[in-house]
């Protein structure tokens, strides 16, 4: 069975360098799926994934999949740790889905991580601490990410929470929600 790693926390958290020390840690061969797409036209975009680039190791491979997240998981070997940055660029990328098609989405996506055959890892926003979107496009994107990492939270063996540059393993020290403190 796969080890899946989940990490979560606010914009500039540090969420994804934790990840990253995560996936070194492993000792496997990893790689790096980016979820966003490449807008050459947009030079803050591009600071921003050169500032991701120039963070990775040589030997990391890297794959850009803003859609196809289930092939990536059903291909994988256990001689890899997949890194996902991220789950809210992902979801984005599939936002015009029809609420039904999503939950199907959704559901094969938990299934293809917990047959994977790699160790993953996670990254995935926390947005939904703020005020409720004023626009449905925005409330569809916060119910589903919140919903998706949720779920991903369930089936994690570590879930982190990154705020401020401090990770926190929400296993170690919270209680999940619907289970009964203590035993």
């Amino acid at each position: 069975m796969s080890q899946i790693i989940l990490v979560t926390g606010p914009t500039r958290s540090g969420k994804s360098e934790w990840a990253e020390t995560l996936a070194q840690q492993t000792e496997k061969q990893v790689v790096y799926i980016a979820t966003a797409q490449n807008y050459p036209e947009d030079a803050d975009w591009q600071i921003r994934l050169q500032k991701h680039r120039q963070r990775r190791p040589a030997d990391w491979q890297l794959k850009e999949v803003p859609i196809a997240l289930l092939d990536v998981l059903e291909t994988a070997q256990p001689t890899e740790c997949l890194l996902i940055d991220s789950l809210g660029t992902w979801i984005t990328n599939c936002i015009e889905l029809p609420e039904a098609e999503w939950e199907i989405v959704q559901q094969a996506l938990i299934q293809s991580l917990e047959n994977t055959k790699a160790e993953v890892i996670l990254v995935a926003e926390e947005t939904g601490w703020g005020l409720v979107p004023t626009n449905p496009v925005g409330r569809i994107f916060r119910d589903r990410l919140g919903s998706l990492t949720r779920a991903v939270g369930a089936i994690a063996a570590a879930t982190y929470l990154v705020v401020a540059g401090f990770a926190v393993d929400l296993r170690q020290v919270g209680v999940r929600v619907g289970e009964e403190k203590g035993g």
